[in-house]
């Protein structure tokens, strides 16, 4: 019998109407729950609500910072010494009960060129951090180190950008006269006058909160950085002279409204700037990522490994390799045509409904919603594949569900809320089926940003084709034998 013929065959034995009754609840619970979570989600801010900068292609970004600055012509230079730089952490644990002295390891004092003032502009800039020496940064995502180390008593660091046209080199030196060059970088649309000048900007101390069985929650605190720089000097500067301001708002805290405001101070030459935020990639920016619109697919996925599980402890002793195939075909292929129809509608509509509620969404390309769309409906089909096979080879529907849930099901569930320690989600999500689940994950994880880089943020340890490998390789190692421990199709007698 061809192929094609056992298919039908056995796509007839499988769309048995309890089947296909779960099957669309499964999907009516992925649409339903997502939905409902977009409709109880809303922001209301008396009036127009703020939105986070971003960039030309649409990237949500950090662009926060005090800055001093001044018109640069297409070919120029800022120079500057940077003799110190300090700053003030609100509150830290363990006791919460008062403002140290302190640098968060990404504040930054130092240069910048930039396109503007508008938040998401294109820039390039030459800092000093808080523990990671100096770095050039330029649009947001990209870091280029410069050497280790910090500023001590006796100790200052010099800091160039010198721009030619597009193209803008940034340099240090110990002593103003032997100079080494950091990067070179190319910012493409660059104006002929672009602002050029001093900055100093300073993240939220990050701290982690132990609740459930060691899993931690995040705790953010106002932090503020200040450098002091003298022997400023630019080449090529058009006329007007130096403005101060913020990029992105500031001083509306306590500490900057009573103790020390963010803004630039110049007194006999030394130039004093303060500031808050950040300028680079935004890990937390508040925005929803759009598979926070899946909240029903733990559901889905129970579901699905019920209605394979025992569709494959049912099938007969006898069987033919073929047949066996042919069920895991039709196993995996309705599943993956339920998963697609779920959540190619509770996606885009779920996210069409969060920002009507004035929630903002981080940003995707098509390439990665279809991504995810296509993806998580080849996971739940893989699970249920993975399910079939179980059942194949425990012969009891329950044993297959039991096995399939602890080692699908579970892990994704455990590791999506903050209960286990980050260490043992990672691995759960690295050595489990559930790995496959990071098809789903949105949110990009940058070294140069401080964030709770766990699953229960959001922050999956493996890359989507690598937990689809995973995921697909659980699925080969299980179907594999419960089909071949089938016999053979016997030959077709052509006489």
């Amino acid at each position: 019998m061809p192929f094609r013929q056992v298919l039908h065959r056995e796509w007839t034995a499988f769309r048995r109407p309890g089947r296909l009754i779960a099957l669309a609840a499964a999907a009516l619970a992925v649409i339903a729950l997502g939905l409902l979570q977009s409709f109880g989600n809303r922001v209301d801010c008396g009036g127009p609500c703020p939105t986070p900068p971003t960039t030309a292609d649409g990237s949500t970004v950090g662009d926060q910072f005090w800055f001093l600055h001044r018109g640069l012509g297409p070919y120029g230079s800022v120079t500057v010494r940077l003799t110190s730089m300090t700053g003030t952490i609100t509150y830290p644990p363990p006791r919460h009960d008062r403002i140290v002295s302190g640098l968060v390891p990404w504040a930054k004092a130092g240069i910048i060129v930039k396109d503007g003032v508008r938040q998401g502009s294109s820039y390039a800039a030459l800092m000093m951090t808080g523990r990671h020496g100096v770095r050039m940064q330029y649009d947001y995502d990209h870091d280029i180190a410069g050497s280790a180390g910090g500023l001590g008593p006796g100790s200052s660091r010099w800091l160039r950008l010198t721009r030619a046209g597009d193209t803008i080199t940034g340099s240090e030196s110990a002593d103003g006269r032997r100079w080494r060059t950091v990067g070179t970088v190319k910012l493409a649309g660059l104006p002929a006058t672009a602002q050029v000048g001093l900055f100093a900007t300073s993240p939220g101390d990050l701290t982690l909160r132990r609740v459930g069985l060691g899993g931690a929650v995040e705790e953010v605190r106002f932090t503020q950085a200040t450098g002091v720089f003298d022997h400023v000097a630019v080449d090529g500067a058009t006329a007007g002279g130096w403005r101060s301001e913020a990029v992105g708002e500031m001083n509306h805290t306590d500490w900057e409204r009573y103790h020390n405001a963010s803004g630039a101070v110049e007194k006999d030459g030394v130039v004093t700037v303060s500031g808050a935020g950040d300028i680079g990639p935004s890990a937390d920016d508040g925005a929803r990522p759009v598979e926070s619109t899946l909240l029903g697919l733990a559901i889905a996925l129970i579901v699905v490994i019920v209605v394979a599980a025992r569709f494959g402890a049912r099938t007969e002793r006898a069987a033919s390799r073929r047949a066996l195939t042919a069920r895991a075909v039709v196993a995996g292929a309705a599943t993956f045509v339920t998963g697609l129809a779920a959540v190619g509608v509770v996606v885009p509509a779920g996210v069409a409904i969060l920002e009507g509620n004035g929630v903002p969404v981080q940003p995707i390309s098509l390439l990665t919603g279809v991504r995810v769309v296509a993806g998580v409906a080849a996971v739940l089909a893989l699970c249920a594949v993975l399910a079939y096979g179980l059942g194949v080879l425990l012969r009891r529907g329950w044993a297959a569900i039991l096995v399939a849930l602890a080692f699908v099901a579970a892990p994704y569930a455990l590791t999506a809320v903050p209960l286990l320690p980050d260490a043992v989600s990672d691995w759960l999500l690295r050595l489990t089926p559930a790995a496959g689940f990071a098809v789903a994950q949105t949110r990009v994880a940058y070294p140069q940003v401080v964030a709770h880089y766990a699953p229960s943020a959001g922050y999956l340890p493996l890359p989507a084709w690598a937990g689809l490998a995973v995921l697909g390789a659980y699925t080969l190692i299980v179907v594999w034998p419960a089909v071949n421990r089938a016999p053979a199709d016997r030959p077709v007698d052509w006489r």
